[in-house]
């Protein structure tokens, strides 16, 4: 059985591992769930994840990147592809494994050999000017999550810049504006991953 993966990226603090702990906990009762995170030096994320009870320890492989975050998703993705075959040999009916990059700034992207779906997670916080800078997090993910949209008034950002801003970016191409705190947005995040497993 094929395994479908989802790759998680966007910058340090967007809310990466807030929405990967979501995803786990909403999806969990009904997907054989996997994870692996990426962080340069620490297993930070991980652990995380097994503090929350995101999912049971054994389901969640933190990997140490060593260097830069792109490399490991992308050009020599072999760290990855082992820690997601462990987990597939470890569990050999699972359904769905999310990969987290480590954090970093508009450019990554997934090598396709890696995930089957790709997710970009960018915050408010950044400032509204964020979609319209581009990249490829932002303008070729499957979907973009805009997140913590309840610090836009704290922080000077107009939502609806960003939306106009992520029209213009992504043309057809999904988008949701979360806040991860309360849920807001998650059932769209949730839907459309459901969607494409099938």
């Amino acid at each position: 059985m094929i395994v479908f993966r989802v790759g998680i990226a966007g910058p340090v603090g967007s809310g990466k591992t807030a929405l990967l702990d979501s995803l786990c906990k909403a999806m969990g009762t009904q997907s054989n769930i996997a994870v692996v995170t990426n962080d340069i030096y620490t297993q930070e994320d991980a652990q995380f994840l097994v503090r929350s009870q995101a999912l049971d320890s054994d389901r969640i492989l933190g990997v140490e990147t060593g260097g830069c975050p792109h490399t490991a998703i992308r050009e020599d993705a072999s760290i990855n592809m082992a820690a997601i075959e462990k987990l597939e040999q470890r569990f050999n009916n699972l359904d769905l494994v999310f990969l987290e990059s480590g954090g970093d700034n508009l450019a990554a992207t997934f090598s396709p050999e890696l995930v089957d779906l790709t997710i970009y997670v960018i915050d408010v916080a950044a400032g509204d000017k964020i979609p319209r800078k581009g990249g490829p997090g932002i303008t070729k993910s499957d979907l973009l999550v805009i997140n913590k949209i309840d610090l836009a008034p704290l922080v000077g950002a107009d939502l609806g810049v960003m939306d106009r801003d992520t029209k213009k970016m992504r043309g057809d191409k999904p988008f949701v504006f979360t806040n991860l705190k309360t849920g807001e947005g998650l059932s769209t995040v949730i839907d459309f991953v459901k969607l494409h497993m099938g």
